[in-house]
């Protein structure tokens, strides 16, 4: 828990003057989700989870919150969000290594659309992000325990705003 917090205050401090939405991979009991939106004040925080089951205390507003299997939700919401998102934070681990690969795989392929330049993702899973840059952990976080990337902020232009040869 230790090594998360340090993660999400550095990573909140980095985003400081991104714009953009928060995605919270994993509800769990939402003290994440909590803690997310006290650093992160007028930011909307959209969490994903299969169920909510969260402490009464940290429930998100039901219209930011995205019940279902990631493989349902996730690409919802990348349509929706696209460009859009500042931060995301995925907790996804379970004792079953080959689903957690599975779905931080699945996850790889879907974050570059929603991304924000110089977002930054955070995750108890390495994921294979070629487009962003992984991180140095905060201080006291030991290799392996997370994970940490920033968006290079660099685009590909799409053929309708690429420069015209003349």
């Amino acid at each position: 828990m230790q090594a998360q917090q340090a993660c999400i205050n550095a990573a909140c401090q980095m985003i400081a003057t991104v714009p953009g939405v928060v995605f919270e991979l994993g509800l769990g009991n939402g003290r994440t989700y909590s803690h997310l939106c006290e650093k992160l004040p007028g930011r909307d925080v959209y969490v994903f989870d299969r169920a909510v089951s969260d402490h009464v205390t940290c429930t998100p507003p039901a219209d930011r919150v995205f019940v279902g299997e990631l493989a349902d939700t996730l690409p919802v919401a990348v349509n929706r969000f696209r460009g859009q998102v500042a931060l995301v934070h995925i907790d996804i681990g379970a004792a079953n290594q080959e689903h957690n690969a599975r779905l931080a795989g699945f996850i790889s392929t879907q974050l570059s659309a929603v991304l924000t330049p110089d977002a930054v993702v955070m995750s108890d899973q390495q994921l294979d992000l070629p487009h962003l840059d992984a991180l140095d952990l905060p201080e006291g976080v030991a290799g392996g325990r997370y994970f940490m990337y920033r968006d290079r902020g660099q685009r590909a232009a799409s053929p309708s705003t690429a420069p015209s040869a003349a």
